[in-house]
């Protein structure tokens, strides 16, 4: 079955939240080589080829073809991989599939990330022009002008450039008609799901005013525009766009971030993020992610019940810090201390005397201290 499906590349933990990421017109999955790897740390990231570039088999696409043939073919890799809802960021066609998504399928949209894109491009003339050109000539004559569409002056991706240059032409000029034929102007205003746009100032093909058409249309949406990036922003610019990706992506971080803060304190949380390193930055996600943004965020428990049994099991193993910081916390939910006291009496009939005794006196100290 697989043989049936867009070329595509996976990384990541399959158990993470899924991430598509679609490609710029003449572009491979390439595109993404510094940003998908570090994206993949916290997600299952899924980064497709159009037909017949990179390599991928061209019959995937015919003459005529729209953008929803190519959000259909997304979907169906989606469904081949066993993806129901996933995040999606797509660059400048890659970003009209997602903006087509978002209009037809939101069900299957958990966000939206729209890359150096527009609703519209430009009408339909110019790209006439270029399909005919390119079934005429073939698309070595467009590679020669790549670095001048793609870049800033001065910066080239050789292998991208390469991508383009060996470009099937038949399917390059039906991703041409998809592109002629695309406008949602009318409709961005039913596009619900969060949604990101980022613009590269000095880009000549989908300029900023083109991302600010969507933000404004878009409700909630969110505009970041990136200084000394033009097209192809993830290559040009991956910290920009790995910086705005991040939080926009990590709903389940945000939220946990904001829960461990009502929990633990403000001072507490700024000063672990004013800790962290790059060394330690996957570990804070994974406690923003998992930890607060999944465990303590489910309502099956109170967050009384959830210090209660989170005080016995730091007693259990003898995490004397963490205990203070959440005899505090507990304090913070609720709990008070004649009830801390009652967990910790009940933890020397299960975690024994000594230990009991060293999480009285760990927690007479952070009671004195107080909640702050």
């Amino acid at each position: 079955m697989t043989e049936n499906l867009l070329d595509h590349r996976a990384e990541g933990p399959v158990s993470a939240p899924p991430l598509l990421l679609g490609p710029s017109l003449g572009t491979s999955y390439a595109l993404w080589d510094t940003v998908a790897p570090e994206l993949s740390a916290g997600h299952r990231v899924v980064r497709w080829n159009l037909p017949g570039h990179g390599g991928a088999d061209p019959g995937r696409i015919r003459a005529g073809a729209t953008v929803g043939d190519l959000a259909g073919l997304v979907l169906a890799l989606a469904d081949a991989l066993g993806i129901e809802r996933f995040g999606y960021a797509g660059v400048s066609l890659g970003g009209a599939v997602g903006l087509h998504l978002a209009v037809h399928h939101p069900d299957r949209l958990e966000s939206l990330a729209v890359i150096c894109s527009s609703a519209h491009f430009g009408g339909s003339r110019p790209w006439q022009e270029r399909t005919a050109r390119v079934r005429r000539e073939g698309v070595a004559w467009l590679a020669e002008t790549a670095d001048a569409r793609w870049f800033t002056p001065g910066f080239s991706v050789p292998r991208l450039v390469e991508d383009q240059r060996t470009a099937d032409p038949g399917a390059y000029a039906a991703c041409c008609d998809a592109l002629a034929a695309f406008d949602l102007r009318d409709r961005l205003g039913e596009i619900a799901v969060r949604t990101l746009l980022i613009a590269g100032r000095q880009d000549p093909a989908t300029p900023p005013p083109h991302l600010r058409e969507i933000a404004d249309a878009v409700p909630a949406a969110t505009l970041v525009e990136l200084p000394g990036a033009a097209h192809l922003a993830p290559a040009e610019c991956p910290d920009g766009v790995l910086a705005a990706l991040r939080p926009h992506l990590d709903g389940a971080a945000g939220r946990g971030t904001a829960v461990r803060r009502e929990v633990l304190g403000d001072a507490h949380v700024d000063r672990a993020q004013a800790r962290q390193t790059p060394f330690t930055a996957r570990f804070q996600d994974f406690i923003a992610r998992y930890a607060w943004g999944e465990i303590w965020t489910d309502p099956t428990l109170t967050r009384r019940e959830r210090s209660m049994i989170t005080l016995t099991a730091l007693v259990a193993h003898g995490h004397h810090d963490e205990l203070a910081m959440h005899v505090k916390a507990a304090r913070r939910n609720g709990l008070t201390p004649e009830e801390i006291g009652a967990v910790l009496l009940q933890t020397a009939v299960y975690c024994g005397v000594p230990a009991a005794n060293a999480a009285f006196a760990t927690a007479q100290r952070a009671l004195a201290e107080g909640a702050g």
